[in-house]
Formats: structure tokens, C-alpha cells, sequence
């Protein structure tokens, strides 16, 4: 049997992973994400997580690696992680009573065989129109700070989404459906 590594610091994914039984250790990968201008945000996920996964197969033989990267997409801008409460009460104003994407790259390779499988999920989120003192409150909770789009769907960000069309997973940060089959394709599961 072959270790699976998770090539992700982000306790989301690590719980997603555990919720579906999955026995695994965590490896981080300190691949450096810079965001190359002539890339669409599908190819840009799909090319980081592919490079964290390969950084971290360098230090497993005989492993599964799994790696992800998520982004956030408002009319083609791509929304990162606000890194003060001011971004990140812009970030919810922008993201207020409009639909915006979610779209998670991720990467699996086998470190024996070299194969890799690349994929990436599109999920589409609605916000309902935020007041200012929701957008203040919430801000003030401190979980906007450390999430892609300045929310989390799983905690109280959920008060905010109108409806989601796509995987839920996703949003959180590891689509877990298209993740299992193609886990399946490598006869790890």
C-alpha cells in the first residue's frame, strides 16, 4: 500500500480528506506562487497544483500525491486572500449581491510510476447583498482573513451564499467527487 501525502497546509482540506476515511500524512509543499499574467485562472490552478505536487513527490518514493490550489474568480479578476480586515471588507463589498466562481486545480501523482493526473473544478457561488454591518461584523470575526475570497462557506461566511450551482466541496477546497474518481483511475481507492 502506498502513503498518500497531502501536499497542503489548509486545515479545510485536511478535514475534508479525513472526513471520507482517508489515511494520509501531510507534507507541505513550498512551491511559491506567483501569478503569471498570460494564464487563465483554470490554467493557473491547474499548473500550481501540479508543481506543489511534484516539489513534494521529490521527497516520497512510492506515493500518492495529492495537491490543490484554489482560486476565486469575479469577472475574470482573480479575488485572493485579503491580507488586512480593510481588504477585506473591499473584497466582500466586490463580492456582495453578484455571482462569482470558485475554481479548485488539483494534482495527483503516483511518485513510483510517474503518472500524474491533472484536473480542475468550476463551482458557481451567489452572495446575497451585503450591508455594511454585515460586511463589518463579519470582518470582525476574523475568518475572512486566511480564505480565498475573504469567506468560508463551511462557518459563518454560509450566512451570506444564496445558492451554489456545482460541488460544495469545492468551494470548501478539494472537490471531493472528482478527486475519489480520479484517486479510483490510480487504483487507490
Amino acid at each position: 500500500m502506498k502513503t498518500i501525502v497531502l501536499a497542503s497546509k489548509s486545515p479545510r482540506r485536511k478535514a475534508l480528506l479525513e472526513q471520507i476515511g482517508l489515511k494520509f500524512i501531510v507534507d507541505v509543499s513550498e512551491f511559491k506562487e506567483n501569478l503569471p499574467e498570460n494564464l487563465s485562472p483554470k490554467s493557473m490552478v491547474k499548473k500550481f497544483s501540479l508543481e506543489k505536487a511534484k516539489t513534494v513527490s521529490k521527497r516520497h518514493k512510492n506515493s500518492i500525491i495529492i495537491a490543490a490550489d484554489t482560486v476565486v474568480v469575479l469577472n475574470n479578476e482573480i479575488i485572493g486572500k485579503p491580507k488586512t480586515a480593510v481588504n477585506a471588507v473591499k473584497i466582500l463589498k466586490k463580492l456582495s449581491g453578484k455571482m462569482h466562481k470558485v475554481i479548485t486545480g488539483f494534482a495527483i501523482i503516483d511518485s513510483a510510476s510517474g503518472k500524474k493526473i491533472t484536473k480542475t473544478v468550476e463551482t458557481k457561488v451567489y452572495f446575497k447583498k451585503m450591508t455594511k454591518k454585515e460586511i463589518d461584523w463579519y470582518v470582525l470575526t476574523g475568518e475572512p482573513l486566511d480564505k480565498a475570497g475573504a469567506y468560508g462557506v463551511q462557518e459563518k461566511g454560509a450566512l451570506f451564499i444564496e445558492k451554489i450551482e456545482g460541488d460544495y466541496f469545492n468551494v470548501v477546497g478539494l472537490p471531493i467527487f472528482s478527486l475519489v474518481e480520479c484517486l479510483k483511475r490510480l487504483n487507490v481507492l
